[in-house]
Formats: C-alpha cells, sequence, structure tokens
C-alpha cells in the first residue's frame, strides 16, 4: 500500500506516522546519555512497547470494543533496518507485521523507504493530508524530525485544515512552536521502551 494513495483503501481507526530514521537517533542518543548517568548497559528499545506508549499518549484507551492501530514507519532507502530497537529489519520483521496488546488491541506495522522517486518530508506531508481526508481515522499520531530542516513547519502547514473530529498529536523532544494540534513529548515513551525506570532517574537526584 502507498500511503499518499490510499483514499480508496480503508485506514485504522488510529495512525501512528513516524519518521524511523530520527526515533533510532533519539534512541541511540538516549541509551549513550542514560548508560552513563545509571552506570549500566541499556538495551535495544522494544518497538511495540514503544507504539502502545505512543497510542496511549495520543488519547487511544481501553474500552469494550477492539482498537485498531496502524504504525507506519517512514527510511531513507539507504537503511535496511533500525539499529536501536527490535525487532528492527524493515523488510522482513517489521514491514506487514502485526502485534497484539492486550488493552489497546491490534497494530498493524507497515514501513516506507524515501528518497528514489520522493523525498521524506514530500511524504510525510502527502500522507498527512491524505489520512486526513479519511472519515474512519480518528486519532493520528506524527512523529517528525523537527529538529533538522523545515520538517515542522511543514507538518504544521499540512495540520491546518485538520478537522476538528481527529485527535491529532505531534511528538517531539520540546515542545515546539504552537498549531493545530496536541503536542506530547517524545522522550517518556522512548525511556520506557528502553527499559529505563524511574526509580534509577531518582537515584541519582
Amino acid at each position: 500500500m502507498n500511503m499518499p494513495n490510499t483514499q480508496n483503501v480503508k485506514l485504522s481507526e488510529n495512525i501512528i506516522l513516524a519518521d524511523a530514521d530520527y526515533i533510532d537517533l533519539v534512541a541511540f542518543r538516549l541509551s549513550v546519555q542514560f548508560e552513563r548517568m545509571i552506570g549500566r548497559r541499556i538495551p535495544k528499545a522494544d518497538l511495540s512497547r514503544w507504539a502502545v506508549d505512543i497510542a496511549l499518549d495520543g488519547g487511544l484507551r481501553e474500552d469494550s470494543k477492539p482498537h485498531e492501530t496502524q504504525l507506519v514507519l517512514i527510511h531513507d532507502k539507504s537503511k535496511k533496518q533500525l539499529d536501536n530497537f527490535s525487532p528492527s529489519v524493515y523488510d522482513t520483521e517489521l514491514n506487514a507485521q502485526a502485534f497484539r496488546d492486550d488493552k489497546l488491541g491490534e497494530f498493524l506495522v507497515n514501513a516506507y523507504p524515501t528518497g528514489s522517486m520522493v523525498d521524506k518530508d514530500d511524504y510525510l506531508q502527502d500522507a498527512i493530508r491524505t489520512i486526513l481526508e479519511h472519515d474512519e481515522v480518528r486519532r493520528l499520531m506524527i512523529i517528525p524530525n523537527g529538529e533538522e530542516g523545515e520538517t515542522y513547519d511543514i507538518v504544521s502547514h499540512a495540520l491546518r485544515e485538520a478537522p476538528d473530529d481527529k485527535r491529532v498529536t505531534v511528538f517531539a523532544m520540546q515542545p515546539m512552536p504552537g498549531g493545530n494540534f496536541r503536542q506530547e513529548i517524545l522522550g517518556y515513551s522512548l525511556m520506557n521502551a528502553l527499559g529505563i525506570k524511574a526509580d534509577e532517574l531518582k537515584a541519582e537526584d
């Protein structure tokens, strides 16, 4: 499925749209930082745990009906896998795979390479606009690389006309200029996925 051309494809109620290269970089930075801080090796981030945390931060809650969430990982075509997550290999371990969370239901995972016909910013912008056109989508969670170039501004612009009935959340490592969406801090979900516990941090205070 080509995300920017999904007008006739049914999408899930909840969609996580993530720059996989960016979340991989942030996971690496956090691993290095906290290994020094708490004095132990940090394992690779659990991708399924991270996705569940993002869904929770994006407003998804357990209720009587089953939920379905699509996790869309956008990555540079030169990258074959995530270096700091498990599972990690796009073609064999992530794309067209799924997992189930006991409380939040099924997560469908797809990975899309960019860079040959369209760059990542254009892909992200087209995907956002397409997703917003689908009535069945209730929650959209976006993790762009807001630290480089004009990506954050591009995302903000694409969300200007987001319908009021859709809950849109943009994740970043620090508060960003406001827009027609909610904001959450990306680091919390990644720390949990990396197995960094709050009591370990308190011990360092």
